[in-house]
Order: C-alpha cells, then sequence, then structure tokens
C-alpha cells in the first residue's frame, strides 16, 4: 500500500520540480537553438526550424579549435586527478589513521579554510607560479590544481578510512608491515568507494575549471575547454553567430554530463555513506 503524501510532501516535491525546471529549461532551449540557422534564431527564438542543422556542430568544431582544447584538456584533467586524488587519499590517511601531535590543530586549520573565500589565494599563487617559472604552461597548472587541497573531498574520504576497524592495522603492524604498506595495500583497496567517489567530483571540478587556467595560460594553442568556450563567448563582441556558440556550448557540456550522468547514483550513495560512517 502506498503511503499518503502529505500537503507539505506535495508542496515540497512542486518547490524541488520548479527549481530543477530552472535549471534544465535553459540548456533545453540552448540546445534547441543550436539546431536553428541564423536567420531563423534572430527571426523567432521560439520557432521551431525548418530543418535541423547538424553542420553548427561542425562548424563550432572547427571554429573554437576543439581537438586541441579536448587534447589539452585531457592532459590538465588527467595530470591533476592523478596528482590531486594520491594527495588527497595520503591526507586522509594520515588525518583519520595516523595519531600525532598537532592533528586537531591542523584538522581546525583545515575546517577554517572553509570560511576563505577561494578567490582570495588566486593571487598568491600565480605570484608563486610565476617565480617557478610556471606560468603558460599546463604542466605548471596541473601541479597547482593537484597539490591544491579541497576540505569537502578530504571528508568525504575521511569517512570512509575512518569506518574501517583499527583491528586490521594493527594486526598488519604486529606482522611488520610499514604505514606506507598498510595505507597502499589496506586502507586504499577498502577505501576503494570513496576514492571512486572523490575521483569523480574532482574530473568535473577540474573539467570545469575556468579561473586558474584563464589567468595562467596566456599561449591560445594550451587553453583548455573552459577558456576556449569564453574566447568563444567573447568572438560575439564581433560578430552574431549565436547558433554555433550554441552548438559549442552543447560540444563542451557533453564529457561532465556523462560522467555526472552515469555515476549519479555511485555519486550519491558514495558521499552518503562517507557521511554517515565519519
Amino acid at each position: 500500500m502506498k503511503e499518503k503524501r502529505s500537503f507539505k510532501d506535495i508542496i515540497f516535491r512542486a518547490i524541488l520540480y520548479l527549481w530543477g525546471l530552472t535549471i534544465v529549461f535553459p540548456l533545453g532551449w540552448v540546445l534547441f537553438e543550436s539546431f536553428k540557422s541564423n536567420p531563423e534564431f534572430f527571426a523567432d527564438i521560439w520557432a521551431m526550424p525548418e530543418k535541423l542543422h547538424f553542420e553548427n556542430y561542425l562548424h563550432a568544431w572547427e571554429e573554437y579549435n576543439f581537438d586541441q582544447a579536448f587534447l589539452n584538456t585531457l592532459y590538465y584533467v588527467g595530470g591533476s586527478l592523478v596528482l590531486g586524488l594520491f594527495f588527497t587519499t595520503l591526507n586522509a590517511y594520515a588525518l583519520t589513521r595516523i595519531h600525532f601531535k598537532g592533528r586537531k590543530l591542523i584538522w581546525g586549520l583545515i575546517m577554517l579554510s572553509l570560511f576563505l573565500p577561494g578567490i582570495n589565494a588566486i593571487v598568491p599563487q600565480y605570484v608563486v607560479m610565476r617565480d617557478l617559472d610556471l606560468t603558460n604552461s599546463l604542466t605548471g597548472l596541473i601541479v597547482l590544481s593537484g597539490l591544491g587541497e579541497t576540505v569537502f573531498y578530504l571528508l568525504i574520504l575521511s569517512g570512509f578510512m575512518k569506518a574501517i576497524p583499527k583491528e586490521v592495522e594493527e594486526s598488519s603492524f604486529l606482522d611488520g608491515a610499514s604505514h606506507w604498506q598498510v595505507f597502499w595495500k589496506i586502507i586504499v583497496p577498502l577505501s576503494m568507494p570513496g576514492i571512486v567517489t572523490v575521483a569523480i567530483f574532482k574530473f568535473i571540478d577540474f573539467y570545469n575549471a575556468f579561473l586558474s587556467p584563464f589567468i595562467l595560460l596566456s599561449d591560445p594553442s594550451k587553453y583548455t575547454i573552459g577558456v576556449q568556450m569564453y574566447q568563444a563567448n567573447k568572438l560575439m563582441e564581433y560578430s552574431a553567430d549565436w547558433v554555433t556558440l550554441f552548438a559549442g556550448i552543447i560540444i563542451a557540456m557533453v564529457p561532465s554530463v556523462a560522467i555526472f550522468i552515469f555515476f549519479q547514483k555511485w555519486i550519491i550513495k558514495g558521499a552518503t555513506f562517507g557521511s554517515i560512517k565519519g
């Protein structure tokens, strides 16, 4: 027998549906307009196109140099993901499974960083990268993004690692295992659901990154997809090829949207499990 919904539940669901509509509708509109010709777009933005102009996507791919931008993004996201995921996992292990003086102080400072807007670090980061001669370099961008820690990811992994029984470690230490062996052969495999969850979040975060690549990269041949789409938008100041821009937006969205949809259940399950167990 189905549970009868209360009036409050109905109102709450209606609000959620309306909120979701405000997100889905603009994306659907951009997709709809991307299949029009420019004359059709300027004539009536709500009218149906006479035919679907799939050539807009080919034009966008060539016009905005997506082949190079995707290669740059693949290198940047891949390198940052491997480096960042390793250090996030290592940091979570050190802060949750190893007892040492000052651990609570470090956790307090990490939590305090939640109150600091990330944009405040842009100038110091740029100065450091400039002094290390790592500006205008995708490798330098990988170093910056990979070594930068995010409290949210650290908390997710900490929740998973705290749930692992201490007896597992203690028996390994009695057998002569080192901290590194315990971390790599025991903690990492047992925390794999949390690691995968964090990896998905990091992928979406790095793929959609804009500010750091925009500030640090000056060579157009090294632009990531986020910066490339910004430059495409700037071109609209001198032209009116909006349907091509809309097609480019859809192309740029496909990887992150596909990853999120494919791993949606894993993300929700992993994040919820980590928070409950932690």
